[in-house]
């Protein structure tokens, strides 16, 4: 993860102060917003994004896909898409079409075709509605707010559980989604399902992982060292662990990178081998949950 991503990663601070601003003093706003909000949320929030009380009741149908609808509920975004708990949402520079290919890679993680433990995978979708899962798609690198937005976006980010964002237009642009699909399902629908295993907590197995893998070195957190006095700091490393591991394990890297990064490990077998503790989570959890996309509709990204 590079600067910008992990400004972008902290409580999506890069949506409000943007995200090309890489001097000393572009880092001290971060810093002082990162320490304001987190007072504000530390009750509400945990980690700095995750609704800590249900906000929202399942529906009966948990399979459920929208239409792309325009929208006033998540301002200052202008349009949405929901599906399987997660709702999408941009502003009219998003094109409807990539809206839709995301939707496609969240549905084809959690199919319905009896390789996955079904009761489980309902539990994992129902409390990404429940904690009302939010991914905003921005269009390309140069995205920010305007004043006038600001406000409009603490509302809706208080009402949500919103961790990261989505670029459109980028370069990785695999990855860039899927990773920030991950990062919801992980944060919200994993940690409120397995909080023993996938808990955003000192005590969870994920957490345990973490730790050997920060002590064997294949997972360098010193560019988050500035975020130590923050609460976001902990769930931002396991929210980045988390994702390196179902990533890895499910054999995307060496095809769809990125080829440097604070992880070393770079596929599924180099895994098991110099991580077996991180594997055997990865093992026991998640493949009775959901499943890598497929390479046919991951490639519709790059075309």
């Amino acid at each position: 993860m590079n600067a910008r991503n992990t400004i972008c990663a902290i409580l999506c601070l890069a949506l409000v102060l943007g995200s090309t601003s890489t001097g000393r003093g572009a880092w001290n706003k971060v810093e002082a917003k990162v320490s304001s909000e987190s007072v504000k949320t530390a009750k509400t929030h945990l980690g700095g994004c995750i609704l800590t009380s249900p906000a929202a009741e399942p529906p009966a149908n948990l399979y459920q896909e929208s239409e792309i609808i325009p929208t006033d509920e998540y301002k200052p975004f202008t349009k949405k898409l929901s599906v399987y708990g997660i709702t999408l949402i941009g502003r009219d520079d998003i094109s409807d079409d990539f809206m839709r290919r995301v939707a496609k890679t969240i549905k084809e993680m959690f199919p319905q075709n009896g390789t996955t433990d079904s009761e489980l995978q309902k539990e994992v979708l129902r409390n990404l509605y429940r904690y009302k899962a939010l991914i905003p798609l921005f269009r390309g690198k140069e995205h920010k707010f305007a004043p006038s937005d600001e406000a409009a976006w603490r509302v809706t980010k208080s009402r949500n559980s919103s961790c990261d964002i989505i670029m459109e237009g980028v370069p990785g642009q695999v990855n860039e989604v899927v990773e920030h699909i991950l990062h919801h399902v992980t944060d919200v629908g994993l940690q409120n399902t397995f909080p023993d295993e996938w808990g955003i907590s000192k005590s969870s197995k994920l957490y345990q992982a973490m730790q050997e893998a920060i002590d064997k070195k294949y997972y360098d957190i010193r560019q988050y060292d500035r975020f130590k006095d923050s609460e976001v700091w902990n769930r931002v490393l396991l929210q980045e662990f988390a994702y390196w591991i179902i990533y890895t394990s499910w054999d995307l890297r060496e095809t769809y990178g990125p080829k440097e990064a604070e992880w070393t490990i770079m596929n599924s077998a180099e895994l098991k081998s110099k991580l077996p503790r991180s594997y055997e989570l990865f093992e026991a959890t998640i493949p009775r949950i959901m499943i890598s996309p497929s390479r046919s509709t991951l490639e519709e990204f790059i075309k």
